[in-house]
């Protein structure tokens, strides 16, 4: 009998639950469970390009063997956007399906956490954008060869590309495992950073995921990135670069000086909001400091010598005025800054070694920002001087950006009806010691979503309401998007992925989140907002209190600006 392709494909459709990763792990099996051109509105899949290939001990786990699929498809025939899938062997799907996002101005972290997603049973996916590879960030192709934005990059950046992600891959699930048309398969989406404002996308759009694990969001998009230059912005206005060490002692001081104003002495700032009320920065002028050379610090900094001194009124202040937020030149807020006992990332300063002296460090992401995402300079240097810059240029940028931009990336839509009434679910975590992203930006957007979703019931009524299906986690001493080294014995949340899964699967609702303590292995249970953690009997039981005082610290009003800022 002569074999017929096509026969043989349907037969392993018909029974992929009972084959082996073997004989479904194929490009020909894969491009033929792929959805069909026109399926998916403007989308056409190049099936030449479809690879297929089995991963084994993924993490060192064979239980996470999978396969990784990778190909390619245009709209329309005019771009080409490439994705990468990770299948779970049939034995091990569980229904279910992940897209995940990127970082920075990147959409994508490559593969490097699809494995979370392999681990619970689902298809895991990542894309591109569309900007030329894997490896290639947005900002690559942010502008046209004219100098035009490129407005394709722009949408594909701020939701389009996750959206088809995630339509692709729960067609491709669907029809790679043979699942019925009456079989649930469970969709979500799990990102942090920059992924965080892309998860945030999807559920404004009212796309239809089942649910989103959303880390420190780098929403207020153009407001985040002028948020970064504002640190370096201070250290040029008050003239004083200080070494970053003298600035990791402030942090270190300010970390000890609030550890046991939640009850409890661990080494853990637990109630920044309380910190920002009692801790007083000046007390920490003249503590001796000490660096090894070359000391580990973040942004990817150049050398930098061993540092001994004494913390510095200058320091206190420069630290004082970045904590205190950007202001225009009327003294009117601009935008929130990071909490008490974040590291002062941002106000990392360079080290002349010719001349011994500490100067300004801009950080390129952002100064990135103003030369091609505002198109603002006319050359090919960027910004790399605050000459001519005052508080009301900074306000300026972000005007600019955030009527650019508003419908694209600033993602801070608060009306989630279409995402509610379809049953969705968000889990939304930060670390309350976040050094990249302010973690008030998080709780005003939770608060603005309050407000705009029930506007005519009581407070405590409508916080009971909006957790049923959306709940905001502070994670205490808790860095961007991971364990803070500097606080140690802090717990982080490692299983927010499989608390999702049981919320939207089984109904249940995670009243306080699970961490996990660094140190020890410990676990720890984290609050929910607007509950604020305090520990009593001298540090032995845990309690989720409200405290309205500490709860008012966490309100901004950005008066820089006559449009609502959600």
């Amino acid at each position: 009998m002569k074999f017929c392709p096509i026969l043989f494909l349907s037969l392993l459709s018909s029974t992929v639950g009972a084959v082996t990763m073997q004989h479904v792990c194929t490009s020909q099996y894969v491009a033929a469970n792929l959805p069909a051109n026109g399926t998916i509105l403007g989308i056409s899949i190049d099936l030449s390009s479809v690879t297929a290939g089995r991963i084994d001990a993924i993490d060192g786990n064979s239980r996470l063997s999978a396969c990784d699929v990778n190909f390619a498809y245009t709209h329309d025939g005019f771009d080409r956007t490439n994705v990468n899938y990770w299948l779970p062997s049939p034995a091990n799907f569980l229904n279910r399906y992940v897209s995940t996002g990127g970082e920075g101005w990147n959409i994508t972290e490559n593969n490097s956490s699809l494995p979370t997603g392999i681990e619970y049973g689902a298809v895991a996916g990542t894309t591109d954008g569309g900007f030329g590879g894997f490896d290639v960030s947005s900002y690559e192709v942010w502008l046209n060869g004219n100098g035009s934005i490129n407005w394709d990059t722009v949408y594909m950046f701020g939701y389009q590309a996750i959206d088809e992600l995630s339509q692709i891959g729960k067609f491709l699930t669907k029809s790679f495992y043979n699942v019925s048309d009456s079989t649930k398969v469970w969709s979500y989406y799990d990102g942090c950073s920059e992924g965080g404002r892309e998860g945030w996308s999807q559920v404004q759009i009212g796309s239809d995921l089942d649910g989103a694990v959303i880390g420190a969001p780098g929403m207020h998009f153009s407001f985040q990135q002028i948020q970064h230059l504002w640190s370096q912005f201070v250290e040029y206005q008050l003239d004083y670069y200080p070494p970053y060490c003298e600035l990791e002692k402030i942090v270190n001081l300010t970390t000890e000086g609030c550890d046991a104003l939640d009850g409890r002495v661990d080494g853990v700032a637990s109630r920044t909001d309380l910190c920002m009320l009692h801790f007083n920065l000046n007390s920490t002028i003249g503590k001796p400091y000490s660096c090894s050379e070359t000391a580990e610090i973040p942004n990817f900094m150049p050398y930098i010598p061993a540092q001994n001194g004494t913390v510095t009124a200058q320091g206190v202040a420069v630290a004082r005025e970045i904590l205190s937020g950007a202001h225009d030149n009327l003294g009117r807020r601009i935008y929130m800054s990071y909490q008490p006992t974040a590291q002062f990332q941002d106000a990392v300063t360079s080290y002349d070694t010719a001349t011994g002296r500490y100067g300004s460090y801009f950080v390129q992401q952002s100064a990135q920002w103003v030369e091609i995402g505002l198109n603002l300079l006319n050359d090919d240097i960027g910004l790399d001087s605050f000459e001519g810059v005052t508080r009301d240029t900074f306000r300026d940028w972000i005007a600019t950006g955030y009527q650019r931009y508003q419908d694209s990336l600033e993602t801070t839509w608060p009306d989630l009806t279409t995402w509610h009434k379809a049953g969705g679910k968000v889990l939304h975590y930060h670390g309350k010691s976040d050094p990249q992203v302010p973690t008030s930006s998080s709780v005003r957007y939770f608060e603005s979503v309050r407000k705009t979703m029930y506007p005519n019931i009581s407070y405590n009524q409508s916080i009971s309401e909006l957790n049923d299906w959306y709940r905001l986690f502070l994670i205490p001493g808790g860095a961007h998007c991971g364990a803070n080294s500097l606080q140690p014995n802090a717990p982080w949340p490692e299983t927010t992925f499989a608390t999702l899964i049981d919320w939207v699967e089984k109904g249940i609702q995670p009243k306080t989140l699970n961490g996990t303590v660094s140190s020890t292995g410990a676990q720890e249970q984290i609050c929910g907002w607007p509950l604020r953690p305090f520990w009593t009997n001298n540090g032995t039981d845990f309690n989720c209190v409200y405290d309205q005082r500490s709860l008012d610290t966490w309100k901004y009003e950005l008066n820089a600006f006559k449009m609502p800022i959600y």
